[in-house]
């Protein structure tokens, strides 16, 4: 009868490479992936403060990946909701500022409050015709969808070969 050694030891690689898989391959391959993505809504949009706010941010919960794209909070994200959905057209007044803190508006030379555009005093109230969308992060997935999963397959091909998983356990850069 034959007899073998290292049973328990394969037992034991086979039973956590499960776990390895994810924490030290694939959510490497996800983040390759979310980087196409990313690289492709800061191409896209048209505002420098929504290009700085653009982040991206993989977790790891209950044997899920997920990589989400988004815009960080403040005034990039608001440009950012402009941008990708457009506005409609509005009105914009000056608000009266009771709290005696600074006001928005300056005052010309009859002591009228008025806001100022491009340099000329132009009133209380203005109208806004409001903005076309500019859509950047939604079709970003759509143009470059199957570049992202290349990208990570090929992060994977990489990483997982013959030898064993050669990922460090930490991807390089993640946020989150």
């Amino acid at each position: 009868m034959a007899t073998t050694r290292g049973g328990s030891e394969v037992r034991r690689f086979i039973s956590q490479l499960p776990s390895k898989l994810e924490k030290q391959v694939l959510r490497g391959a996800a983040r390759a992936g979310g980087k196409i993505i990313e690289a492709e809504a800061k191409e896209r949009s048209i505002s420098s403060d929504v290009d700085e706010a653009i982040v991206m941010r993989t977790k790891l919960e209950a044997g899920r990946i997920t990589v989400k794209i988004t815009v960080r909070k403040g005034w990039g994200r608001a440009i950012a909701n402009w941008l990708e959905y457009g506005t409609d057209a509005h009105f914009i007044t000056i608000a009266k500022d009771e709290s005696g803190g600074k006001s928005v508006a300056r005052f010309n030379a009859t002591t009228k409050r008025s806001m100022v555009i491009g340099g000329k005093f132009v009133g209380e109230t203005i109208f806004h015709p409001g903005a076309k969308p500019h859509p950047f992060l939604r079709p970003s997935l759509d143009i470059k969808g199957a570049e992202a999963i290349a990208a990570a397959q090929s992060y994977i091909n990489a990483h997982v070969t013959r030898s064993g998983i050669v990922a460090s356990a930490e991807p390089e850069g993640d946020d989150g």
